[in-house]
């Protein structure tokens, strides 16, 4: 979809038309890239908070600021654009997607270290590189279905028995790879006919809804301090302009190809676990992520 004049001209005469995305891979890559360093820094802050809080409060807040951030800053010149959409029963699917896996990934992130919840989340990029060549007609290659083979493997080595993770916890990252595979395919899907504020402004709208209605349940007596007043607010910035970059990418390089560059979350949330929780992934569980970011790497550049 078109930002120009003449592509908006061309969605208000026909607008239930799917245009063509126009592939631009160092583009996307770049926009992919940011989004996931941001996503490493809201998971670490989630992470600490939990801590703290419990998860669904925690999930509400960043949803909440997030919905109010978007209202205040973009509501006032662009209401038309927050809310128009084109396929709204899938717009809503994939913002009810993104709030199950928020939710899984809070109550994972708040009973296992940073960098393996992180590594068995990305099963998504796998799972997306695997259906992406039946659901959006997208080719993977011999490389690639090796690579989806051996990203399952490498996920298996940091989830194994005896690996000590706690196995709920390993349930619930499982949980939010599910969801964001779906919310990444979703993501593709639209990428074409909706615009990727109105896609960022449903999931900020949907969330709120959810976790708001919730809330009551969970609300937190206690007053948070003026550092987790700071680290509540910018987890609703860190999210919001971290979904914002991703949903750019997709109009600019295809699923197959940004799947695996999600890998690189791997690398911020080792660092970041490292400098704020002091944990370090034992042997095995680095060979793993290295596996699976490799398989990501393979999925990349051989699948095309």
């Amino acid at each position: 979809m078109s930002d120009s004049p003449a592509g908006q001209a061309a969605q208000k005469n026909a607008p239930h038309t799917i245009t063509l995305l126009q592939h631009n891979a160092l583009k996307g890559f770049l926009l992919a890239a940011a989004g996931l360093f941001l996503f490493a820094c809201m998971d670490s802050t989630t992470k600490y908070l939990t801590t703290h809080y419990n998860v669904p409060f925690v999930v509400a807040m960043r949803y909440i600021v997030h919905f109010l951030l978007m209202v205040m800053i973009l509501a006032p010149r662009h209401s038309a654009q927050l809310v128009y959409t084109q396929r709204t029963g899938l717009v809503v699917a994939r913002a009810v997607v993104l709030t199950i896996a928020s939710l899984c990934m809070g109550m994972a992130l708040h009973r296992m270290p940073l960098a393996e919840t992180t590594a068995i989340n990305f099963l998504a990029p796998t799972l997306v590189a695997l259906l992406a060549g039946s659901m959006l007609g997208e080719k993977i290659g011999g490389w690639g279905w090796a690579a989806i083979v051996t990203g399952f493997i490498g996920v298996l080595l940091i989830a194994r028995p005896g690996g000590g993770l706690d196995a709920v916890g390993i349930m619930f990252a499982l949980g939010a790879a599910a969801a964001n595979a779906t919310y990444q395919l979703l993501s593709r899907l639209l990428a074409s006919t909706e615009k990727a504020i109105a896609l960022l402004f449903y999931t900020a709208l949907l969330g709120s809804i959810i976790f708001g209605i919730a809330l009551p349940w969970f609300w937190e007596n206690e007053a948070p301090s003026e550092l987790e007043v700071i680290l509540l607010l910018s987890m609703g910035v860190s999210g919001g302009l971290g979904h914002y970059l991703f949903t750019l990418a997709y109009r600019h390089a295809p699923a197959s190809m940004l799947a695996p560059t999600t890998y690189l979350q791997l690398l911020w949330a080792g660092l970041l676990g490292w400098i704020i929780f002091d944990t370090i992934p034992d042997s095995m569980s680095l060979i793993g992520m290295a596996i699976v970011a490799a398989s990501g790497l393979i999925i990349a550049f051989k699948s095309h």
